[in-house]
């Protein structure tokens, strides 16, 4: 027997990907008592949907209109259900390439600030630890067990950097990484190999406290990643 919150996330995960894939596009309507007869949910189903909607800046109620769907411009790009629903649509390589030029602001200066000690002495070992388990899902061509890794690598760096707001954007990352299991293209044997080589010249610069190095490092890693991204594009 299906509950209310699975028919809750069944609604608000449909419509989410509609909108996301412009099968909804910006200034549709979203009519609250076709969606429950499509899904043979209540109105409460529905409506409790549309807020979720409406918090992720999707949707908006407007007098006399009703919901209606927003632009990609109101949407909260960083939140890790967009990004989700973004990384299985069209958008998917649009989105990589956005979020790793915004990583390539962020992430340098984290492993810089982590090399400086910030979130202490455990912050460099768990950075290191991460890399080395990359390296080996690599030898053992263990494709979940390097995505694993490459998780607690970023999120390592960035709270290991002491900066409680680069700490938050961790879970944007981690939503990030985990869109690439969709993509057909990402296989182990194109890429792991030398992007854990790369994640470990991070993690050594960051244990060693070399700060310049580590911040370089990381911005030779997010790079090479935009640029793979950039080339495999559809119509590059």
């Amino acid at each position: 027997m299906t509950t209310a919150r699975g028919l809750h996330a069944h609604v608000l995960e449909t419509l989410g990907q509609r909108i996301v894939d412009g099968v909804l596009a910006p200034g549709a309507v979203v009519r609250p008592e076709l969606v429950a007869s499509e899904f043979g949910v209540s109105r409460s189903v529905v409506r409790e949907a549309l807020r979720v909607l409406q918090s992720l800046g999707l949707v908006e109620p407007r007098q006399r209109v009703g919901t209606q769907v927003l632009p990609t411009t109101s949407w909260e790009l960083l939140a890790p259900t967009v990004i989700r629903w973004r990384g299985a649509s069209p958008a998917y390589f649009v989105q990589q390439r956005e979020l790793l030029e915004l990583r390539l602001g962020v992430e340098p200066v984290a492993a810089a600030l982590a090399a400086e000690v910030r979130g202490g002495p455990a912050a460099g070992a768990a950075v290191l630890e991460a890399a080395r388990a990359m390296l080996d899902a690599c030898a053992r061509e263990d494709s979940r067990a390097y995505l694993e890794a490459d998780v607690r690598f970023h999120r390592a760096l960035l709270t290991g950097s002491g900066n409680t707001v680069f700490a938050h954007f961790a879970g944007t990352v981690e939503a990030l990484l985990r869109t690439r299991t969709s993509e057909s293209r990402d296989t182990i044997t194109r890429w792991t190999l030398d992007a854990a080589v790369r994640h470990e010249a991070v993690a050594l610069a960051v244990v060693a406290g070399d700060a310049a190095a580590a911040g370089t490092a990381a911005t030779a890693l997010l790079r090479v990643t935009r640029d793979e991204f950039i080339a495999e594009a559809p119509g590059s």
